[in-house]
C-alpha cells in the first residue's frame, strides 16, 4: 500500500466516520445541541473537501495508485451512508432519500466492478451528472447536519431537504445514465 498525502487524506476521511458518529451517541451533556450539530457539519465538510482534494493532489503530483482508486470511493460512500443514516435517525431527512442514494451507490459500485472485470471500466466512468449529484448531496448533508432551524431567516433543514430531493432525482438520473452506458454488456 503506497503512502502519500492523497492516501493520507482518504484515510482521514475514513477515520472521521467514528468521530462523526460519536458526536450523536456519546453523552456530551456539557455541549449544547447547536455545538454538536456545528461540529458534525464541520467534520462532514472536512470529509467532503478531502474527497475532492485527495484526487486533485494525486493527479497533480502523479501519485495515483490502484489502492487509492479503490479506497477513495469506498471512503466517500461510507461517509455519505453513515451521515444519511444519522440524519434519518435524527428525523432531519426522509428515509426514502437515504434508500435512493445508498441503493444507487451500491448498484453503481457493483456495476463499475463488474465492468472493470470485463475490461470496460471507462464506459461507466464518472460523468458530469454524477458530479452535480455529488455536489447537491454533499451540500444537503452539510445543511442537515448543521440543523439551524432559523438563522437570519434561513432554515438549513428545509433547504437541505430541498437539495436532498434534487440530489435524489439526480441520483436516479445518473444511475439510469450509467446503466445505459453499460447496457450492451448487461444484455
Amino acid at each position: 500500500m503506497p503512502w502519500n498525502i492523497p492516501i493520507f487524506l482518504t484515510w482521514l476521511r475514513v477515520l472521521l466516520i467514528p468521530v462523526l458518529i460519536s458526536l450523536f451517541y456519546l453523552p456530551f451533556s456539557w455541549f449544547e445541541e447547536e455545538t454538536i450539530n456545528l461540529a458534525a457539519a464541520i467534520i462532514f465538510a472536512i470529509a467532503a473537501l478531502t474527497d475532492w482534494f485527495d484526487g486533485f493532489l494525486a493527479r497533480l503530483w502523479k501519485q495515483t495508485s490502484d489502492f487509492g482508486a479503490f479506497l477513495d470511493p469506498v471512503a466517500d460512500k461510507l461517509m455519505v451512508a453513515v451521515s444519511l443514516l444519522l440524519l434519518v435517525k435524527l428525523d432531519r431527512t426522509y428515509v426514502l432519500f437515504a434508500i435512493i442514494i445508498i441503493g444507487r451507490e451500491i448498484t453503481i459500485s457493483a456495476l463499475r466492478e463488474w465492468m472493470a472485470q470485463k475490461g470496460r471500466r471507462n464506459s461507466v466512468a464518472v460523468a458530469t451528472i454524477g458530479k452535480f449529484k455529488t455536489a447537491a448531496q454533499m451540500l444537503a448533508i452539510f445543511l442537515l447536519l448543521l440543523n439551524f432551524p432559523k438563522l437570519y431567516g434561513f432554515d438549513s433543514v428545509f433547504v437541505g431537504n430541498v437539495l436532498m430531493f434534487i440530489a435524489s432525482l439526480l441520483t436516479v438520473w445518473s444511475m439510469l445514465y450509467y446503466l445505459k452506458m453499460a447496457w450492451k454488456e448487461i444484455t
